[in-house]
């Protein structure tokens, strides 16, 4: 067993992209760190997963555009569930401090 911290080793994003870690991954869900520094989805793409995303922001400040115009405002310790196909986008991640997510996919 390897014991690891969910605070530690972490990379700091280059650029324009988040870095994503998996974490663990099964057959229908699928755990990862993601560490945000100021990056935000481009004002024309939306994500649209198919599965259910769980996020907590364990670090930082963000918020998330919903289709429809809907504004979700994030601080650490605050989650959600994002239901399959529904799209969304970033549109604002702290840089002091960097944001940490946990995100979770699953059917």
């Amino acid at each position: 067993m390897l014991i690891r911290n969910i605070f530690k080793d972490i990379q700091l994003p280059v650029g324009g992209e988040e870095v994503f870690e998996s974490l663990c991954k099964a057959k229908n869900v699928h755990v990862e760190r993601i560490v945000s520094n100021g990056q935000t989805t481009p004002p024309d793409k939306w994500c649209d997963s198919q599965q259910y995303e769980w996020v907590i922001l364990l670090q930082g400040k963000a918020s998330l555009e919903m289709e429809g115009g809907q504004m979700i405002h994030l601080q650490k310790g605050d989650h959600l569930l994002i239901p399959a196909r529904q799209k969304h986008r970033v549109s604002y991640t702290s840089q002091n401090p960097h944001c940490i997510w946990l995100a979770v996919h699953f059917d």
